[in-house]
């Protein structure tokens, strides 16, 4: 697949320049599909010449000079549904929608609010992102694509519908993966920053993103740009770890794999979620870093990501102490106007993290868009209600209250992606799980692996091998006995040379005293309290994870990986670099 175009100088100041042309002539619109819940009004008659079809700032600044206020507002919105179909959904989906939106299906809801985009929301066992899934839309791969392909039907009848739909997912892989089965599962973040090798980042993600595509998902909420600064659980092997220059180089792989395959990335949580260990999905976390060391600490990653041509930015529920006390970033114009758009230089799409969250919850879903439309965001990601966000937004624009200027820029910035996203063929179904793909995690998984305790040469076990772990692992259990045999290892019920694993949310009454080897496949911070003369780390679970710990365990590879964070009384590798 061809790589996208990118062009953000000159996207950016396209918008800046058309912005002041259009604001007077977009105060009203059509009455297209669906009735809007507000009156609608008639479009004026564009004057707009043809764009070069090569221009995608050009072409969104035209077709938003034909737009009417509720196709403007419509573009800045980003919600979930309820619903595994665009047009057929079971009854208590169709509540589920009726509660969120007022409408039956995902097709109705895009109609109805002429929607920008819709993300896909999922399950996986260790997902700490959970509390605020509500519902699930994946099945398996052949449902998403014609998910996918139902909503894009729904948003071509719109007045936008020259510009692709946007459908995003949190693809990050590790303990946040929406879609797990019949896919190529890459190894966690933190695997890749323990293998400390952005070409084979980059490499992974392009295969990872390919897939994406065939499926017919244009946007992915990923790579996780949080220095882990802090052990934070929410955060923990998201993060590709505790070095801000080594997490910026591993991002920036990441964001050009993902768009090299014509899937726009999104750097998250700006200003950085890894500073402190507190869950935003639950509260306010606080950052009391100076100004200066957040610069050094925390933003590196965030400009990678920019640097590398990252469409798109989310904001974080964090409350910044040292520039906006008070004020969640989400809400806060210093931090996504003066700070990531001016210092950092970033101008593509801002999308705000869930705002069905509790920090952002403590205002109305309407007031509560339109106050982080008017911080610098330009995409409301999850609203926890459909129609009072697009209500709050209308009523804000013609009272005054959401400035038109600031409605159009967000708008045109929302479709100069979407044409950035135009024209990129997508993949066969026959892609997923392709040989090439698995290729490319298996080698970022294999440069993963890590010992931190016992001989480099000797992180092998001789004689039968039995497999242990914390409850709840026997997948993970059953993927190393398998890779171990396929290695030439024979794996016993009892009585081997016991390895022992560990992963998400295990402490240490998870460790094993009489393990051989106890192996971390999560954050390896639990290894400070294991006793076993061999420590090994993968930090990921994954089919990849378990054969390249195979391959160590078998005596056939050599664990060249280094830990990405700090581990009490450990080094981060007894190989010899």
């Amino acid at each position: 697949m061809g790589g996208v175009s990118f062009r953000p100088r000159r996207a950016s100041v396209a918008v800046a320049a058309l912005t002041a042309l259009l604001v007077s002539g977009c105060a009203t619109g059509p009455d297209r599909p669906g009735p809007a819940p507000s009156g609608a009004t008639a479009a004026p008659t564009p004057t707009a010449t043809t764009p070069p079809p090569d221009d995608p700032a050009a072409r969104a600044a035209a077709l938003v000079g034909t737009l009417g206020d509720e196709d403007l507002v419509g573009q800045v919105l980003m919600p979930y549904a309820y619903g595994s179909a665009a047009t057929k959904v079971s009854p208590g989906s169709a509540a589920g929608n009726r509660a969120l939106a007022g409408v039956d299906t995902p097709a109705e809801m895009i109609a109805k609010y002429r929607l920008g985009g819709l993300i896909l929301v999922g399950f996986s066992a260790d997902d700490p992102t959970s509390g605020n899934q509500e519902t699930t839309n994946v099945d398996s791969p052949k449902q998403v694509h014609e998910l996918t392909t139902g909503l894009r039907e729904a948003a071509g009848r719109l007045p936008t519908g020259a510009a692709p739909f946007l459908i995003g997912t949190d693809q990050e892989y590790g303990v946040v993966t929406r879609i797990t089965d019949g896919v190529t599962a890459l190894p966690s973040a933190l695997a890749a920053g323990a293998a400390g090798d952005p070409a084979l980042t980059e490499a992974a993600w392009r295969a990872a993103g390919a897939e994406l595509a065939a499926m017919g998902i244009n946007l992915d909420f990923a790579p996780v740009a949080d220095v882990l600064a802090t052990r934070s659980t929410v955060i923990g092997s998201r993060s590709f770890g505790a070095d801000p220059k080594r997490a910026a180089a591993q991002v920036g792989g990441a964001v050009r794999g993902l768009q090299g395959a014509g899937v726009g990335a999104t750097v998250k949580h700006f200003p950085g979620h890894g500073h402190s260990a507190a869950d935003s999905h639950q509260e306010l976390p606080t950052l009391t870093q100076s100004p200066t060391a957040l610069a050094a600490g925390a933003w590196p990653p965030f400009k990678a990501g920019i640097d590398a041509g990252a469409m798109a930015v989310m904001s974080a529920h964090l409350d910044v102490r040292s520039i906006d006390p008070g004020t969640p970033a989400t809400f806060s114009h210093k931090l996504l106007t003066d700070v990531l758009r001016n210092q950092l230089g970033f101008q593509g799409v801002v999308i705000t993290d869930g705002m069905n969250m509790p920090p952002a919850k403590r205002w109305s879903p309407g007031e509560a868009a339109v106050r982080a439309l008017n911080a610098g965001n330009d995409l409301i990601l999850m609203t926890p209600n459909v129609g009072q966000a697009y209500d709050g937004l209308l009523a804000a624009l013609r009272g005054g209250s959401l400035p038109r200027a600031r409605l159009v820029d967000a708008a045109t910035r929302v479709l100069t992606m979407k044409f950035r996203l135009a024209g990129q063929p997508a993949p066969a179904m026959s892609t997923l799980n392709d040989p090439a793909h698995r290729a490319a995690a298996d080698a970022l998984a294999a440069a993963a692996v890590t010992v931190l305790r016992g001989a480099c040469g000797t992180a092998g076990v001789a004689g039968p091998v039995t497999v242990t772990s914390s409850g709840g692992r026997d997948q993970t259990r059953k993927l190393l006995t398998e890779a171990l045999t396929a290695a030439g290892a024979r794996v016993v019920p009892s009585g081997g040379t016991i390895v022992h694993l560990v992963g998400y949310g295990d402490g240490a009454g998870d460790l094993r005293a009489d393990a051989a080897v106890t192996v971390a496949m999560d954050t390896p911070y639990v290894l400070a309290k294991a006793k076993s003369p061999t420590l090994l780390a993968t930090y990921s679970s994954s089919r990849a994870s378990m054969t390249a710990l195979a391959g160590v365990l078998a005596g056939k590879a050599r664990p060249g990986g280094r830990s990405p964070v700090k581990v009490t009384g450990l080094p981060a590798t007894t190989c010899a670099s």
